[in-house]
């Protein structure tokens, strides 16, 4: 146990689940935790080849003996395999005769849901596409911040149990539940409480990877803040998360452009950094790394996106009810981002820089109503919509049955996860 810190976890497997630490996986699809059971016959050899960095499918497909009007047919026979849009780490499996040289099975892994197998047949090859059954464990994960939500987790988590770049992910997640409740860079203190019920995927072959946030308790300041996910069916009618009350936690705009920032430039008075001359600041500063992703903070129209004198390089975006929002500093935009553009809520529009008078990687935001710069953290960002009239019942149940699992010792005298 790490006593040094101020900062302690706990955590609970599913019932059933077992008693090893396993790792979270998350974003694209990875490698094996422990490699598939593989039955070779004697008149076979089984290989493995990997799609380099500017590479093409025909290069590693000659590799494995396919060439000419071999890999013609192939390619006649691949109607679900795209060889323009193939990235470089994906992983072809083989299987060669002895008696040949050139291969009679291939298999590829094209994401998490699906595989291709390919057999060579008298006429050509067949094809077969084989969606992956992943079974859900759900985990929870309760602790206290001591300085933040990303150093909590990674203080407190052993790698046995989620390596760093899980962990980190497992932030993320939270962070995005929040974005529009909480600024986890201002709002949390030290000793406030969070609770996670969260789901793991595990496939057949070994493989686990992040699932999705289920339920959630942050304490801000000492007062909670509940998240449920909740959708009414199949189609994802209503679809997202919601607060105890049955209100969505979407709101009109973003807390903050960025994910996780550090404010070092707040709004209004100042001496500025290069000029050393005093004057408002229309805006709020965000530290960040060089090159990290800028979010839209809510759907709009790209007005302006090129340099701007002590801006440097600048997107501007037209919204509803008169509010613009401006992004300065930046690095490089968005690929394709143009005049005229609409974008999304959350959808990144450029990248962290020091352009312009700066001195150093940040990104200068501002929030302007009826063209006059306002303070973005003091703006409402309006209030979430209720879950519909019709699905308040089934909300209800989903709610209160998350709330066992989220808080079993309060809620319920379980003693385990279901």
């Amino acid at each position: 146990m790490r006593g040094r810190r101020v900062v302690w976890a706990a955590f609970v497997l599913a019932a059933g689940a077992g008693a090893a630490w396993v790792a979270l996986g998350g974003g694209p699809w990875r490698q094996p935790v422990r490699a598939p059971a593989i039955q070779v016959a004697a008149a076979y050899r089984e290989f493995t080849d990997t799609l380099g960095r500017r590479e093409t499918l025909s290069d590693v497909l000659a590799r494995a003996g396919l060439t000419g009007s071999s890999y013609a047919s192939f390619l006649a026979s691949a109607g679900r395999l795209d060889a323009r849009r193939l990235r470089p780490g994906l992983v072809f499996h083989f299987r060669r005769p002895l008696t040949d040289s050139s291969v009679d099975r291939l298999m590829v892994r094209l994401g998490p849901e699906r595989r291709l197998w390919y057999a060579r047949t008298d006429s050509g090859w067949s094809e077969r596409e084989e969606a992956i059954p992943w079974t859900p464990e759900r985990l929870r994960v309760v602790g206290r911040i001591s300085s933040n939500l990303y150093a909590a987790l990674d203080s407190a988590i052993p790698d046995s149990f989620l390596p760093a770049g899980e962990r980190q992910a497992l932030a993320w997640a939270i962070a995005d539940v929040y974005d529009w409740e909480v600024d986890f860079t201002r709002d949390v203190r030290a000793g406030d409480r969070f609770e996670v019920l969260f789901d793991r995927l595990v496939s057949p072959d070994g493989e686990r990877r992040f699932g999705r946030i289920d339920a959630a308790r942050v304490d801000v300041a000492g007062a909670p803040a509940y998240a449920y996910y909740f959708t009414a069916d199949a189609d994802g009618d209503a679809a997202g998360y919601y607060d105890d009350q049955g209100r969505s936690l979407k709101r009109s705009f973003l807390r903050a452009p960025l994910q996780f920032r550090r404010i070092s430039s707040r709004f209004g008075g100042r001496v500025h950094p290069i000029l050393h001359t005093y004057r408002k600041h229309q805006g709020v500063d965000f530290s960040a790394d060089y090159g990290t992703p800028v979010r839209a903070t809510a759907d709009g129209i790209v007005t302006r996106a090129g340099r701007d004198g002590g801006y440097g390089n600048l997107i501007e975006l037209r919204h509803v009810n008169g509010i613009r929002t401006r992004y300065g500093h930046l690095s490089a935009f968005a690929r394709g981002l143009k005049l005229g553009d609409r974008v999304g809520q959350g959808e990144t529009i450029g990248y962290v820089g020091s352009t312009g008078l700066s001195t150093g990687p940040h990104l200068h935001y501002e929030f302007l109503i009826n063209g006059r710069p306002t303070n973005p953290q003091r703006t409402a960002a309006g209030a979430g919509a209720p879950v519909p009239a019709g699905l308040r019942a089934a909300f209800d149940s989903v709610r209160t049955r998350l709330a066992r699992q989220l808080e079993p010792t309060q809620r319920t005298p379980a003693t385990s996860v279901d």
